[in-house]
């Protein structure tokens, strides 16, 4: 092959790599997502077995997510207003302490179940302004503007392939030396995103300047995005696959223990399963060269996910459950991830902020809702029937959405076009 051929051919791939502070960010994210995954994977197999309780699995749940559907607007507001840059590395200087403070009481035997509620609503708190700041600085990080697609798609692609190696590996150190160490793991990971975030040249950036108040601009946020039907659209199907899709993640344990019969280990294979699916749809979004199209991924996705889910309810054959887990980790990426690109290239730059917050309360804020009528509902018909009839109403949201693309692209359509991404 022509050297030179190659090298034109990686640069189209990833041509967000050719700005360097998303590399210093990708390399510093990397990292510390590894972490993330670790300590997500061992604090639910924690409150299993301190509880043995799916109600308690889902109330965890719950309480780590809950204060994003509550506080993301204004955090909306105030990366619109501040900083992304130094909010950022502020809120992971908070989330290290958090992981720290895990890592202390579970390696010194003192970890109670109210102690795991209290650190994953602190852990809330920071999500609720870390992810529209996170969500907002991409456009920061790349140099041309046409380059924001490709960098979206590799950050679901590098969440992703954390998602696959963080669940192994913990679910490993899980079986061999407890919680307490993945969640002090966690907490040194998050040393690399610092670093990577203090060495970035950050040009300065212009705000413009308002008397409106917090309540005036969070109304502002939402009547923008309620008021356009393509965003409208978007962020309630993102509500819809994080209120149903995505309760199987708290009751995982159950199923590596009772109906599949396995461990920790069992656990940690079934999520990276997951993350190999979820890893193979942000392959594919990041190699794709055009926004065009993805209104027909993002409609597909949720049936994908659907089918997963169901098949996964219906499994009592670890095979096939690890099987059916790829379907849930693609279809779960390809909607949140498609729908991230769409919503970034079509906002406008001075809501950024408050539309990324409102898109991250769409699938972070709504979660603990789900997982907590999640869990009361398992207690009342099983696990295995809760996750099915959350299939079931992911295909509908698939169904709904298809009904719905023709007008959205029409409604779309100038946008692209005054931004050169479609002909006149």
């Amino acid at each position: 092959m022509n050297p030179t051929g190659a090298n034109q051919k990686k640069r189209l791939i990833l041509p967000a790599f050719k700005s360097r502070n998303y590399r210093l960010f990708f390399t510093g994210q990397g990292i510390s997502l590894i972490g993330t995954w670790m300590t997500q994977l061992a604090t639910i197999w924690l409150v299993y077995h301190l509880t043995n309780s799916a109600l308690l699995l889902g109330i965890v749940g719950f309480t780590s997510q809950i204060p994003s559907f509550f506080l993301s607007p204004f955090g909306g507001v105030f990366v619109d207003r501040f900083s992304r840059h130094r909010t950022l590395i502020g809120t992971q200087i908070l989330a290290m302490i958090q992981s720290l403070a895990l890592a202390v009481l579970t390696l010194t035997g003192a970890i109670h179940i109210w102690q795991i509620i209290v650190l994953s609503l602190f852990q809330g708190f920071i999500n609720a302004f870390d992810a529209p700041a996170r969500q907002a600085f991409v456009i920061e990080l790349v140099e041309n503007r046409e380059d924001l697609t490709n960098a979206i798609a590799i950050n679901s692609t590098m969440f992703n392939g954390a998602r696959l190696i963080g669940p192994a590996i913990g679910g490993l150190i899980l079986a061999q030396v407890g919680a307490g160490y993945c969640f002090l793991i966690d907490g040194v990971s998050y040393i690399a995103v610092i670093i990577a975030l203090l060495a970035m040249h950050i040009k300065p950036k212009q705000v413009l300047l308002t008397n409106a108040s917090p309540l005036q601009r969070i109304k502002e946020g939402f009547d923008y995005v309620f008021g356009f039907p393509p965003l409208r659209s978007i962020v309630l199907l993102s509500a819809l696959i994080s209120f149903f899709g995505m309760q199987y993640t708290i009751f995982a344990p159950i199923f590596a223990e009772k109906i599949l019969a396995g461990g920790a280990e069992t656990l940690g294979f079934l999520m990276a399963a997951s993350g190999v699916g979820a890893l193979a749809g942000g392959i594919y979004l990041a190699t794709r060269q055009t926004v065009l199209g993805l209104g027909k991924v993002i409609a597909l996705a949720p049936g994908i996910l659907g089918l997963g889910l169901i098949g996964f309810a219906l499994s009592r054959f670890l095979p096939l459950s690890l099987f059916t887990m790829l379907f849930i980790g693609f279809g779960t990426i390809m909607q949140i991830a498609a729908g991230n690109t769409v919503v970034q290239t079509i906002v406008d730059e001075d809501k950024r902020g408050r539309v990324m917050s409102l898109y991250t309360m769409s699938f972070l804020g709504v979660l603990p809702i789900g997982n907590l009528l999640g869990g009361a509902l398992a207690n009342h018909i099983g696990v295995s029937n809760t996750i099915i009839i959350d299939g079931l109403v992911c295909m509908l949201g698939s169904l709904i959405f298809i009904k719905q693309l023709p007008s959205i692209r029409e409604l779309i359509r100038p946008i692209y076009v005054k931004q050169g991404i479609l002909a006149k």
